[in-house]
């Protein structure tokens, strides 16, 4: 029976991409997201959020596509595998690091001009058929990207 290493998580850039370039062209990007879920305590009735923040690589083209178009804050949808590693720091300590090597992705947070277009584009064909549902672009947040 063969084994399954695969993350999915849709969360939020708590910084913007770091590239790093090597000889031949390659190039790796990094950024942290972080997911978060919130419950009520049942002892206190108090709204309780825990975020876990996970360490975002990605590689080559998909690494350029996400510094031109993602900013800290920014919503996003990532696919991968678990990868752990081990380094030597400047200090001689052995240090480790947890990382979600990415093979998917989908940007979730819509581009304001992209949402200006889409809602200019909405208020024409409105006002071109007034049997037309306007589509509210705001609300697109809500949908699943899978």
């Amino acid at each position: 029976m063969s084994t399954l290493n695969k993350v999915m998580l849709i969360g939020n850039l708590g910084d913007n991409v770091k590239m790093h370039y090597f000889d031949g062209g390659n190039c790796v990007g990094r950024f942290p997201i972080a997911t978060s879920e919130s419950y009520t305590s049942k002892q206190t009735g108090e709204r309780i959020t825990n975020t876990e923040w996970h360490n975002i690589v990605v590689r080559n083209k998909a690494a350029e596509v996400c510094e031109k178009y993602l900013k800290k804050g920014d919503k996003i949808y990532v696919e991968g595998r678990i990868k752990s590693r081990q380094w030597q720091s400047e200090d001689g300590n052995t240090r480790y690091s947890t990382e979600i090597q990415v093979q998917d992705f989908t940007f979730l947070t819509p581009k304001s001009d992209v949402a200006t277009q889409q809602q200019s584009s909405n208020n024409s064909m409105i006002n071109n058929n007034s049997n037309d549902v306007k589509h509210d672009v705001k609300n697109d947040n809500d949908d699943l990207p899978f």
